[in-house]
This record gives C-alpha cells, structure tokens and sequence, in this order.
C-alpha cells in the first residue's frame, strides 16, 4: 500500500499532536511584531545599510526602555 492510500484508507498510525510553538521561535516572531509598530522600520527609507541598522538598534533600546 502507498502513502496516498493509507492517508485515503483511514489507516492513519501516526499520534494526532497538538499545536505547540517552538520556545524561541516564539520570541523571534514577537520581537519582529513589536519592530513592525516602528513606522521608520516597516519600509527601507534608508539609502545605507548602517543607518538601518542603527534605526533596529535604535527601536530594540526604546522597547527594552518601555519595559522598564
């Protein structure tokens, strides 16, 4: 029997999982969420890739402050 029969067949032997997000995976996408409230990061106004990166830096030390 191949894989499209057994999945048509109901003969399913695999456990039925429930969804749980990976720990820092989690985090990561929080984070980015959080960036994309900052107007200046959701488009690239920025000609050099420092200043954007100084405008990430710049977002990180305002959240880290707000927590505060």
């Amino acid at each position: 029997m191949n894989e499209r029969d057994a999945r048509t067949s109901g003969g399913n032997n695999r456990k039925e999982k429930k969804f749980e997000p990976i720990q820092k995976r989690w985090i990561v996408e929080r984070t980015f969420s959080w960036f994309e409230n900052d107007r200046r990061l959701c488009r690239n106004y920025e000609l050099l890739m420092e200043t954007s990166e100084n405008m990430v830096k710049l977002s990180a030390i305002k959240l880290l402050l707000n927590k505060i």
